[in-house]
């Protein structure tokens, strides 16, 4: 991007040192401090047309690019926190308030940005457990009489986080944050941590 101000003034300078010159113009110091300021000034032009790309453009690209690359790794860390916590809930008896796996979850929250939504809210995680109906082969909310025991086994359960808003670097530039989809995996329980010998279960 070039001024044609700036150009012409260039062009006008550069012309009126020839013609000084080529006129047989004796002061050798003269000519040479001219030809010295005309490359100062294409210097000065070209400095200028730098900074006002670097600001329109390059500065925005580098601030996009660091606003990509932390959404999408917070979003892996949502997504394998999630998966961790639905791992967790497969191997640890059932509870009814399911206060064993929220425990865990919210006191092995991956460190990233963000971190005290999971921990103090406003991001919700919800732990559902299912148990498969023998007539119908259908998934039904499961319920049992006693917490982490051997005869409260479901078959699967699945971990959903809920709610949660991107804030860590819209915030420094006065945006609102961004909405995050939920997240949710299901996991066929495998023996809840209970073994049915000693009668004893991981809570």
């Amino acid at each position: 991007m070039k001024f044609r101000g700036a150009d012409t003034r260039v062009c006008r300078l550069e012309t009126r040192l020839e013609a000084l010159c080529c006129a047989g113009h004796r002061d050798e110091s003269r000519c040479g401090s001219l030809r010295g300021r005309a490359t100062f000034s294409q210097r000065g032009q070209a400095t200028v047309e730098y900074a006002l790309v670097s600001a329109g453009l390059l500065i925005p690209m580098t601030f996009g690019i660091i606003y990509v690359a932390q959404l999408l790794w917070i979003w892996h860390s949502v997504a394998d926190f999630t998966r961790e916590g639905a791992r967790y809930a497969t191997t640890h008896c059932w509870q009814s308030d399911s206060g064993n796996v929220l425990n865990f979850m919210k006191t092995h929250v991956p460190p990233m940005t963000d971190q005290q939504q999971f921990q103090s809210g406003p991001a919700e995680i919800n732990v559902s457990y299912f148990s498969r109906d023998p007539a119908s082969g259908a998934l039904i909310p499961f319920s049992c009489d006693a917490d982490c025991g051997t005869s409260c086994i479901p078959d699967t359960v699945t971990v959903q986080v809920r709610n949660y808003e991107f804030r860590g670097f819209v915030g420094y530039l006065g945006l609102r944050p961004v909405p995050i989809p939920d997240f949710q995996i299901s996991m066929p329980v495998e023996s809840a941590g209970c073994d049915p010998d000693s009668g004893v279960c991981l809570p």
